[in-house]
């Protein structure tokens, strides 16, 4: 299949081209900027810009997209951009690909489990309602404007993915220094749940869904998550460093500011991969301490 990827240079992106490769299938980047003589597909989705004649033998669509939550301080022009980079773009290629003669089969969104909010204990599936912060708020427009491919009748998924670990980019890439100097430490509490998943079966996941049936939102995130405090605990074993001291939140909080630190850091999301092991997936890494090792080459 002829598979046009959005957000083809970043973390997921990246592995998922090298991986369709593998598979025999043809990724077709969608980026600002073409390199020249390449066969990436030009698109501005802040401009509204996208030729509908280059989607042309498209049969599928993963768009992965999205301005970085992390990439700075919550301000209100920064939540902007991060709402905007969603709802434009997805609306944008989702109408592209509906007004297409000969569609796509599938269309799959990126989301994130944001959309759950913070929940405690509780364990969320994909019929949980959304949480109510803002980031809970992006997701759910996110998805809707997703719908707009499924009303033209091709089969559409959002996928909801959790901590994506690896150890080059990354959640787990920026922890690993304080960890290995062994001044890592549970975050807040450490009660926190936190839903997480290797990049090796993300991109597995993503691939799965494009030859499935599914449809809908999709958690990708394995199937044990694990507390904030055993997240700790397991890094520093696989390590070999200490993990005694907690970490203060207000040093991050003053960096990026309260409210991100609480949304990324501090939020308890036990997310359950109903949908993916409905249809048959099969987890690589369904437990964290093979993981770690497998990710960060640790025996």
């Amino acid at each position: 299949m002829r598979i046009l990827v959005s957000g083809a240079s970043g973390l997921i992106g990246t592995a998922l081209q090298e991986e369709l490769r593998a598979r025999g299938h043809t990724p077709v980047p969608l980026t600002r900027q073409p390199a020249p003589g390449s066969h990436a597909i030009r698109w501005d989705p802040m401009a509204g810009e996208l030729d509908l004649a280059d989607l042309d033998g498209i049969e599928a669509v993963v768009h992965l997209a999205g301005e970085s939550i992390a990439g700075g301080r919550w301000t209100d022009e920064q939540k902007a951009r991060i709402l905007e980079s969603r709802t434009k773009g997805t609306s944008l290629l989702a109408e592209a690909v509906a007004a297409m003669d000969d569609r796509p089969s599938v269309f799959l969104s990126g989301s994130a489990i944001g959309y759950y909010g913070d929940r405690g204990d509780e364990v969320l599936d994909e019929s949980s309602p959304a949480g109510d912060d803002f980031l809970a708020g992006v997701c759910v427009r996110w998805e809707a404007c997703a719908q707009l491919a499924a009303e033209a009748g091709i089969r559409t998924c959002t996928l909801r993915t959790g901590i994506v670990l690896d150890a080059e980019e990354g959640a787990l890439a920026k922890q690993l220094l304080p960890f290995k100097l062994g001044v890592g430490g549970r975050l807040g509490s450490g009660r926190q749940w936190q839903s997480w998943i290797t990049l090796a079966d993300e991109v597995r996941a993503i691939c799965h869904l494009l030859e499935s049936s599914v449809s809908g939102a999709v958690n990708l995130t394995a199937p044990n998550p694990v507390r904030n405090s055993e997240f700790t605990s397991t890094l520093g074993r696989v390590l070999r460093r200490p993990t005694l001291l907690p970490i203060p939140t207000f040093a991050p909080s003053l960096l990026y500011g309260r409210e991100l630190v609480e949304s990324l850091l501090l939020v308890s999301q036990r997310v359950a991969p109903s949908v993916l092991e409905a249809d048959g997936f099969e987890f690589r890494h369904r437990d964290l301490e093979p993981a770690l090792r497998a990710v960060l080459d640790r025996p």
